[in-house]
């Protein structure tokens, strides 16, 4: 099964810094980054309003938990945003390459 793993992260650098140890690791096929995203949640009973950077990780759903380790471990956010969808379809070709990228 395909899915989308979502991840926001503080900053380019970090982003980059764990997208990099991701494909590194083929725990995913891509990394999409996404600069200035504008995020507003409650954390410790605060609001609370970031810039931060969006990771769209496109994968398999058997490297979700070494997938998701892996963002924990490189993270400097006490609690990451780290959610997956499952794909319910998609281009066969693009579907074929995640899954050949992640044989290799």
């Amino acid at each position: 099964m395909y899915i989308i793993v979502f991840v926001t992260v503080p900053n380019p650098v970090e982003a980059e810094n764990i997208s990099k140890k991701i494909i590194e690791n083929k725990l995913a096929a891509c990394v999409s980054i996404i600069r200035d995203v504008t995020s507003i949640y409650t954390w410790k009973n605060e609001i609370e309003r970031s810039s931060e950077c969006l990771l769209i990780i496109k994968t398999l759903e058997g490297k979700y938990n070494e997938l998701e380790k892996t963002i924990v471990e490189n993270h400097s956010y006490e609690i990451p945003e780290i959610i997956s969808v499952k794909l319910n379809t998609g281009y066969d070709k693009y579907l074929n390459w995640i899954s050949e990228s992640l044989e290799r």
